[in-house]
């Protein structure tokens, strides 16, 4: 009886040891620059002020998106969102503006505008996708 609690306690260690280590391999895999699934993070911002009341700005973001899910934004931040809503140009369904801004489509459906109550007005346009 005695010798079968110590291959149990043995195995037990055994396996928490490795769990142990794949945890350390996967955060530093994470570290390392990977993405957690489901994560977004911006990678480049470019701001041009050159034009009086009026900044461009250019993004680009980098994400680790589920199966069925597209880089998106939402609350104006990179998001991961349901691929249909990008295939249909439908951009107002992932609430990409503020609290308080109001979403329109552009005429073509080549992007969005958020309106606030003040009368600003912020244009998105997202880039196509390159082919890989």
């Amino acid at each position: 009886m005695q010798s079968g609690v110590k291959t149990l306690s043995a195995g037990g260690g055994a396996s928490l040891c490795c769990l142990l280590l794949l945890w350390l391999i996967y955060s530093h895999l994470l570290r390392e620059g990977q993405l957690a699934v489901g994560t977004c993070e911006i990678v480049m911002l470019n701001r041009d002020s050159s034009i009086p009341r009026r900044t461009i700005a250019r993004q680009t973001a980098r994400c680790a998106c589920r199966r069925g899910q597209i880089a998106g934004t939402t609350r104006a931040r990179p998001a991961c969102v349901d691929a249909r809503i990008v295939r249909s140009r439908q951009w107002c369904e992932m609430a990409p503006c503020l609290e308080g801004e109001v979403c329109s489509l552009l005429f073509n459906r080549s992007g969005w505008t958020c309106t606030r109550g003040s009368g600003r007005i912020k244009t998105v346009t997202p880039l196509p996708k390159e082919p890989s």
